[in-house]
């Protein structure tokens, strides 16, 4: 019998949190999801291996594939090129449909277009996942908030990452004061899940 492929990944950023995300994603079971930042592909693969065999999901992936701090020394090319086969092998590997949206382009425009295209209160799961400079992750998590449902939840990754390429340790290069300045901005919004202080994770409870 030939063994089925397997998606492949080089780095192991998402086994960080791999642990919350066993606990959330089949527990609330969201079938619209809205990713802002998908590199490989990890977080992706992971949500249809969990959840297409029991339910029909809808995945949008917005990226630039063009890297960042983190990444300036990869072949972004070959990272974009894993993206797609790993997420060509976990939809076609899924019992019920996968409906995949592939997004190039920069998350503040792609999500400024989706909410003209009416997708406003339409994703289960925003996970906001891109650019680590402040004002983008702000930028992010106001128009993802616009997106995510009434009900549904909002997952910020990196919360406490820093810039190692920064030796004057700016935080405007951190996602922390962003997320810290959305969440109280959107306090009577929002309510918090209980975890590890990698991710935040959140509800949202109103418009």
């Amino acid at each position: 019998m030939l063994q089925k492929a397997a998606p492949e990944f080089t780095t192991d950023w998402f086994q960080i949190s791999r642990s919350v995300w066993e606990s959330l994603i089949p527990r609330r079971k969201p079938a619209r999801i809205l990713e802002i930042g998908s590199y490989e592909g990890a977080s992706a693969c992971f949500v249809v291996q969990k959840l297409a065999n029991e339910q029909q999901i809808e995945i949008h992936c917005i990226d630039t594939w063009e890297g960042s701090v983190e990444t300036k020394e990869r072949d972004m090319g070959a990272v974009e090129r894993r993206f797609d086969m790993n997420m060509a092998i976990v939809t076609e590997a899924a019992t019920h449909e996968v409906k995949l949206t592939k997004h190039k382009g920069r998350s503040d425009l792609v999500l400024s277009r989706l909410l003209a295209e009416g997708y406003a209160g339409y994703f289960d799961l925003v996970y906001v996942d891109g650019s680590h400079q402040a004002p983008d992750v702000l930028c992010d998590a106001v128009l993802g908030f616009r997106l995510c449902r009434t009900g549904g939840v909002m997952v910020f990754d990196d919360y406490l990452w820093r810039d190692p390429s920064d030796p004057a340790k700016n935080v405007m290069r951190t996602p922390k004061p962003a997320i810290d300045a959305f969440t109280n901005i959107y306090s009577d919004k929002i309510r918090f899940f209980s975890a590890a202080l990698y991710q935040v994770y959140l509800e949202k409870l109103s418009d």
